[in-house]
């Protein structure tokens, strides 16, 4: 066996963020300060609180408040344990054994074991469950309780990024008694239970999640008592509320009241990471525009495009344009080049593939990512000076826009939608899943449709390949290989900002663009 163990939570009397513990400065010998209710303002609805159907970063944090995996990734995108202590490698690669944390039970009294763990995944690798998103972890063959504290879980071939995707919040463990007890069902989870520092109290839909501290929960104790996410579309709205005191938190405030926001001294500006890459997304395989089939015509709407413009001027230079298909925190990274913006070369290309004047229809949602239906309105406008005719949609809230583009090929009903991709873990093996084949909505995630048999061998091979030098080149070839099929229009690396109130501390971003209000401590000053 080769064996890699997890280290343990408790180093030099700081608990690590995985053990339940916060990273800030906030606590004195009795323990952090405690709180009452901390609100926080966030843009979209979420779509489900089914962990194993979880496709967006925002509603995935809330989701991982309750539902633990059994790893993750900290501050610093290193993996950390959560409900499992360490693993075993096979000789072989196709098997890990992992040993559980003890003395673990769910939120409902239930006790957290092996046979969990295996429900879990099985569940997560059931067809039966709606919407299910296993993405890489389809690599799964089987799952076998070895005892209670341990699992067994067996791949059909070697992947060498497999502990880090287990970090994601779709392995997130359930309590297996709860989906049978209403309003959860088999196949979907309205109310998730599980081991986390909070538990589910009440959802109003389209208004506000309300989640309560675990009082049995096995680690750290987070300080407040309640917390409560309400759901506000516009981003001015979302300021003024944390701005007068009525919410605490605010993420993704309007950009172009970042640099008041650094002046005001009752709140601070976050900016935290990210590594999301945000990309308007063609229909690779759109049958009411042929057109969009042809790679030269996608790499001239590319040089249509003015990122440098959009980020300037709509983003207030809360990005970065990219120069791959991924963000370069990611393991597999590399510069592939750049679609400068070059409006003539643009027209010139439309013409010579008979694109002139084309007619497509574009979406967008609106508080999903920052600015993201006015940087769809510019990117329209850019098209528009190229010859493109543009029919941009009204903004739509999150529900709706996912229900509209997770969709198979021959249910699409829009040419190009506006699409963020954050992976969990830092990897490209997750970021590169968007452009293959086996991953098309509505079982996976990617909605270009874009398929092309030599990026996705290229892909394979660096999956199950173990050595990191080699993986790396292959990863690279096949990021070259799709930025120049451009089966999307390659925009900007965003960043995270959060504005926080100055009565609160130790909210924070991690690197996966997840942010952390979970072990928020009222301030010194409160």
């Amino acid at each position: 066996m080769r064996i890699r163990t997890l280290a343990a939570c408790l180093t030099a009397g700081v608990l690590l963020l995985a053990c339940g513990g916060t990273s800030g400065s906030n606590q004195s010998s009795t323990g952090p300060k405690q709180g009452g209710t901390l609100t926080t303002a966030i843009g979209i609805d979420p779509d489900t609180l089914d962990p194993h159907a979880q496709t967006t970063t925002t509603v995935g944090q809330i989701v991982l408040m309750m539902v633990e995996p059994l790893v993750t990734i900290d501050q610093n995108g290193k993996l950390q344990p959560v409900l499992a202590t360490k693993w075993e490698m096979s000789g072989d690669s196709l098997s890990y054994t992992f040993t559980l944390r003890q003395g673990v039970k769910f939120s409902d009294g239930e006790p957290f074991n092996a046979q969990a763990v295996k429900f879990n995944i099985d569940r997560l690798l059931s067809p039966a469950t709606f919407k299910s998103q296993p993405g890489v972890l389809k690599i799964i063959k089987d799952t076998e309780v070895v005892d209670d504290s341990h699992v067994k879980v067996n791949l059909k071939q070697p992947f060498a990024p497999f502990i880090p995707a287990m970090a994601q919040v779709t392995v997130g463990i359930l309590a297996p008694n709860s989906v049978n007890q209403a309003p959860n069902t088999p196949a979907t989870i309205a109310q998730p239970v599980g081991t986390g520092p909070y538990v589910f109290k009440e959802r109003v839909k389209g208004d506000h999640i309300t989640m309560t501290k675990n009082p049995n929960y096995w680690g750290q104790k987070p300080s407040y008592q309640t917390q409560t996410y309400k759901i506000v579309p516009e981003a001015a709205s979302r300021e003024s509320l944390v701005k007068a005191g009525q919410v605490d938190v605010a993420h993704l405030p309007p950009p172009n009241d970042f640099p008041a926001l650094k002046q005001n001294s009752d709140v601070h500006l976050i900016m935290g990471p990210s590594d999301r890459t945000i990309q308007m997304i063609i229909n690779n395989q759109d049958k009411s525009q042929p057109l969009l089939s042809k790679p030269e015509v996608r790499q001239a709407l590319n040089y249509a495009v003015n990122k440098q413009a959009i980020v300037k001027n709509v983003l207030f230079g809360a990005a970065d344009p990219v120069n791959s298909t991924m963000s370069n925190t990611l393991f597999g990274y590399c510069k592939t080049g750049t679609y400068d913006y070059n409006p003539n070369k643009a027209k010139q290309m439309l013409q010579q593939a008979g694109a002139s004047g084309m007619t497509v229809k574009m979406i967008a949602p609106q508080g999903r990512y920052i600015g993201d239906y006015n940087a769809a309105q510019a990117i329209a406008g850019d098209l528009r000076n190229v010859g493109v005719k543009v029919e941009l949609g009204n903004p739509m809230d999150w529900p709706t826009y996912q229900a509209t583009t997770s969709v198979a090929p021959e249910k699409a009903v829009t040419d190009l939608h506006l699409l963020g991709w954050a992976p969990q873990y830092l990897d490209a093996s997750q970021n590169l899943t968007q452009f293959q084949k086996d991953q098309w909505a509505p079982t996976g995630q990617a909605t270009a449709y874009f398929d092309d048999p030599q990026a996705s061998a290229l892909i394979q091979k660096a999956n199950t390949e173990s050595n990191d030098t080699q993986r790396k080149q292959d990863y690279c070839q096949a990021q070259q290989i799709i930025w120049k099929a451009a089966p999307c229009i390659f925009l900007y690396n965003q960043k995270n900002p959060i504005v926080v109130s100055n009565k609160v501390s130790n909210v924070y971003g991690l690197p996966n663009e997840q942010f952390k209000t979970t072990w928020a401590t009222p301030s010194n000053t409160a």
